[in-house]
């Protein structure tokens, strides 16, 4: 079987870094909805449901998958799954009682998300691949 620079694994790299730039891209949104005039509750209820995610995301961090232990891989998967889901709820509550703040909370989120996961793609591809 033939690997290629990209399919080539590599070690998982830390949480840190990824969380730190979806956490300073919630904290720099502050001045500018500030600024802005645009609905402070959008950008609290968008950093609340981010420091929500993040919390769980530890606690699934905790839980060791494996082929021998199918509970902790469904929790795993489900919990994953879960996150997503409330994450959709609490922005389709909030944009379904108030568009302008659930508007600002949704587009700040996926600010913060992309900014997560594009360090996440970046710290992972920049380490060399493993032998």
């Amino acid at each position: 079987m033939r690997t290629t620079a990209l399919g080539a694994p590599r070690p998982v790299p830390g949480r840190l870094l990824p969380v730190a730039a979806g956490a300073g891209t919630i904290a720099l949104a502050l001045p500018v909805f500030l600024l802005a005039g645009w609905p402070f509750a959008g950008w609290a209820i968008a950093a609340i449901v981010w420091l929500g995610v993040q919390a769980l995301g530890l606690l699934l961090a905790r839980v060791r998958p494996s082929a021998d232990n199918l509970a902790a891989s469904s929790v795993l998967a489900f919990g994953m799954m879960g996150r997503l889901l409330a994450v959709l709820v609490v922005l389709v509550a909030v944009a379904a009682s108030n568009r302008t703040v659930g508007l600002a909370a949704a587009l700040l989120y996926g600010l913060a998300y992309t900014a997560e996961l594009s360090v996440s793609i970046a710290s992972y591809y920049t380490q060399e691949p493993k032998a």
